[in-house]
C-alpha cells in the first residue's frame, strides 16, 4: 500500500529536521573538543613559563573533561541517527561507533578519577 503523498511529505519533513539536528549536535561536541585542545595547549604553553609547571596532571584532567563532554554529544547524535537509519547495516554500524564512543568515555572517567585521586592525596600528603 502507497502512503498519500501529504504523509510522505511530513516524514520528508521529520527525517531532514532530524538530520539537521543531528548535524547541530555533531558540530556542538566538535566545538567542545576544539575548545578543550586549546584550553589545554594554553595550559602547556603557560606551563614552560615562570613558575613551571612540573606534573601536567591538571592538564591532562582538562583536556579528558573536554573530550568526555564532546563524545557526549557525539552519541547524542549517533543516537539520532538511529531514529532516521533506513537498515539494519546502518544500525548496526551506528550501534559499533556508539560503543566504541561510550566504552572511551568510560575510560576517560576512570583515569580522570584516577588522576584527580592522585592528586588529591599529593596535595593532601
Amino acid at each position: 500500500m502507497v502512503p498519500p503523498p501529504e504523509a510522505v511529505g511530513v516524514e520528508e519533513t521529520v527525517v531532514n529536521a532530524v538530520l539537521w539536528l543531528k548535524l547541530g549536535v555533531e558540530a556542538i561536541g566538535a566545538l567542545v573538543i576544539g575548545l578543550g585542545v586549546m584550553a589545554a595547549l594554553y595550559q602547556f604553553l603557560r606551563a614552560g613559563f615562570p613558575p613551571p609547571i612540573l606534573a601536567y596532571t591538571r592538564i591532562r584532567l582538562t583536556l579528558a573533561r573536554f573530550l568526555a563532554l564532546g563524545l557526549e554529544f557525539q552519541l547524542g547524535a549517533d543516537i539520532l541517527s538511529t531514529a532516521v537509519a533506513p537498515s539494519w547495516d546502518q544500525i548496526g554500524k551506528l550501534g559499533a561507533i556508539a560503543v566504541i564512543r561510550t566504552a572511551l568515555n568510560y575510560f576517560l572517567g576512570w583515569e580522570m578519577r584516577e588522576e584527580h585521586d592522585n592528586d588529591a592525596e599529593r596535595s593532601d600528603g
